[in-house]
């Protein structure tokens, strides 16, 4: 039986996962851009209202503030657990790493739940400085975007700790010790030599905590309580209560491109500190 040549095996590979990303990702984005051009009529008019549409400005404001603030809050958290495990956890790195795993083992729903009954009026976190006397009156801890942010860093920290982490476990321990040995101090050596090696695992949780974030539904709905109406929720809005589907797709491929700018600009940024980086 003849032996298939290099070619032919590259494509029996490659052809069925192109096929499975044109079938469930290509096919429904198309579809997604001709809702938005022929819903109600033909043309850009849907683009033009939500560009002249304060609502949908202020809608976009708010989703990427909430991206970025989640981001960094989810970068420092991360940082030090990452930090934490990789380099002095020792036998309890196994444990450490499963309690950053276990939250991909509940639904993101029933986690955004838990944060309600914590954050409510009547919640524990409320009932707890009421008891010890440290208010009055109940504070306002949710259906703002305080609540959002608490409760999206939560969902999203495990996305931020797991690059960092694996970034760091890779980097060899002589380097850190090399420069303490040459008479550098403790926080001279971490600054200078280990944090830049760890710069590309920063990096990446960012831009994977900020992409996924732009784009979130669940929890800014439940936290935010319709007060903070990020542009998922808005999305929703439009084709569910006002059957808006051509507004809803435009907004939909308006995020969508934003969301490959930002990822332009990331690997723009990646490419320009790596020249640097050789240049040096």
């Amino acid at each position: 039986m003849p032996r298939l040549g290099e070619k032919a095996r590259y494509w029996m590979l490659v052809l069925p996962a192109l096929a499975i990303m044109v079938i469930f990702y290509i096919v429904p984005v198309l579809g997604i851009w001709q809702i938005s051009v022929t819903e109600p009529a033909s043309g850009f008019g849907n683009f033009a209202k939500a560009a002249g549409s304060s609502a949908v400005q202020t809608s976009f404001i708010l989703t990427f503030r909430i991206a970025a603030v989640t981001t960094i809050g989810c970068v420092l958290l991360g940082y030090v657990v990452a930090y934490a495990i990789s380099n002095y956890a020792g036998r309890l790195t196994p444990l450490m790493l499963a309690l950053v795993i276990l939250p991909f083992w509940v639904s993101v729903l029933i986690r955004s739940f838990s944060w309600i009954v914590l954050l409510g009026r009547s919640g524990l976190v409320n009932d707890s400085l009421r008891g010890a006397g440290l208010i009055d009156s109940p504070l306002r801890l949710m259906h703002n975007e305080f609540g959002v942010l608490v409760a999206m860093i939560h969902v999203m920290l495990p996305f931020a700790i797991l690059p960092m982490l694996t970034n760091m476990r890779g980097i060899p321990d002589a380097f850190v010790k090399a420069a303490r040995g040459l008479g550098a101090s403790e926080w001279t050596a971490f600054r200078q030599v280990y944090f830049p090696q760890t710069v590309p695992g920063v990096m990446s949780g960012a831009l994977l905590v900020f992409v996924l974030s732009l784009g979130f539904y669940v929890t800014p709905a439940l936290l935010g309580g319709g007060r903070v109406l990020m542009i998922s929720e808005y999305i929703t809005y439009q084709i569910q209560e006002f059957l808006n589907w051509g507004l809803g797709a435009a907004l939909s491929v308006m995020l969508l491109i934003a969301t490959a700018l930002v990822l332009l600009v990331a690997s723009r940024f990646v490419n320009l500190r790596n020249a640097l980086l050789e240049r040096k």
